[in-house]
């Protein structure tokens, strides 16, 4: 790993956890394509990596500031953690049958529903 890519790695981190905290938005969105376009990952590559270092607590000093002004909910959070947890598992299995290409555009199409959702809801 060049010096070059640390510092954009290191500038792709930051971008990813400020529009997390900002927008509280998962890091993947943010990680995902810059693993893929910038130090041209695979999909499959792009996404364990991007799972793999968000196994720390790295949202912990995030939640904390939601949560001291009101704005966290722990009874959803729990439910949503567990399911998550084993949604997360499952889908670690079923993503190995799915080719690189497909997966790729799958994700796009999920960003790009997202974002039109986001955008047109009233």
């Amino acid at each position: 790993m060049t010096a070059s890519q640390i510092i954009l790695l290191v500038l792709v981190g930051l971008s990813a956890g400020l529009l997390g905290g900002t927008l509280g938005v998962g890091g993947g969105i943010v990680v995902i394509p810059a693993l893929v376009f910038l130090f041209g990952f695979n999909q499959h590559a792009a996404q364990g990596t991007t799972l793999a270092f968000m196994l720390p607590p790295v949202t912990i000093l995030a939640t904390w500031n939601y949560w001291k002004n009101g704005h966290v909910d722990w009874r959803y959070s729990l439910i949503l953690s567990v399911t998550f947890l084993i949604g997360a598992y499952l889908g670690s299995i079923f993503v190995q049958y799915i080719p690189d290409r497909i997966l790729k555009k799958v994700f796009g199409f999920l960003l790009l529903f997202m974002a039109a959702k986001m955008i047109f809801s009233k």
